[in-house]
């Protein structure tokens, strides 16, 4: 969306030292277990509120938006601690769900299948997700479940947009972080946020970006040069930075062009798909 103004690098330092500070007093996160009894299965999640937004729900003054984040293969649920602190800051409740267990077959890939043969891992986390789902309504009764945001990393990012395209009656908004194997939804009333690395171990499988995104999509593509595992609390501390400060701008309403903290001489924006260094 080409819509490019100037922002000031020190504006991302300013958020991104607010979301520290929110954390240590105004962000709580909680581990907790649920379980699936038909599946008998184990779901680690870590659940993060902000603790003012908490408490104007339960007296009725405030709804929590839902926003839940799936992992990436190998990486820890609790390893999305920045992506969940923005979240949070803003007033959602947040859950990062442990998709795969120590038990579980490992990843692999099989060209020529549906998803490369991943289409079971991702029915996987959509069933881990649903039951997460059942359960945070019991305890977090005051929260919105009718429009939840789908966060993810690579195997995350995929998960979270197979669940967009099987529940299109519940989510409005996917947020993904390199997603290689499922192509993006495409709806009128879906919005959705791409980070992309510049990692050539990492390629993006053909058809999963849309061929055209123009100034009327929901559709904003940040092109990165970030390597695919620095989407993590693992990556340095200048890409969770950059992908901090233009998470919580895209939250608040802005297009990817105006939330880029880059060199806005060289700021290339081409259908909708903004650089960010």
């Amino acid at each position: 969306m080409k819509r490019g103004v100037t922002v000031l690098a020190c504006v991302s330092a300013l958020a991104v030292a607010g979301y520290f500070a929110m954390a240590k007093w105004g962000i709580q996160h909680e581990s907790r277990e649920f379980f699936d009894a038909a599946r008998h299965r184990p779901i680690n999640v870590d659940v993060a509120v902000r603790k003012d937004y908490e408490m104007k729900a339960n007296a009725g003054l405030w709804r929590l938006p839902v926003a839940i984040i799936s992992n990436g293969n190998t990486v820890k649920n609790t390893e999305y601690s920045f992506l969940a602190n923005v979240f949070a800051a803003r007033g959602y409740l947040v859950a990062s769900v442990q998709q795969d267990l120590p038990t579980d077959p490992p990843l692999v890939t099989k060209v020529g299948m549906p998803y490369v043969g991943r289409l079971d891992v991702y029915k996987k986390g959509e069933a881990n997700i649903l039951c997460v789902l059942d359960e945070m309504k019991k305890r977090h009764p005051n929260a919105d479940y009718d429009h939840l945001t789908l966060v993810g990393h690579s195997n995350g990012g995929d998960t979270a947009m197979y669940f967009a395209q099987q529940h299109p009656n519940l989510v409005t908004q996917v947020v993904t972080l390199d997603n290689l194997r499922v192509p993006f939804v495409i709806r009128d009333k879906l919005k959705i946020l791409s980070f992309r690395s510049d990692d050539p171990e990492f390629k993006t499988d053909p058809g999963v970006l849309p061929a055209h995104v123009d100034d009327k999509s929901r559709i904003d593509i940040i092109k990165t040069e970030f390597q695919h595992t620095w989407m993590s609390d693992r990556g340095p501390y200048t890409a969770r930075e950059r992908i901090q400060a233009t998470l919580d701008k895209y939250l608040g309403g802005e297009s990817t062009s105006q939330l880029a903290p880059a060199d806005t001489d060289n700021l290339i924006v081409t259908n909708g798909a903004a650089a960010l260094p």
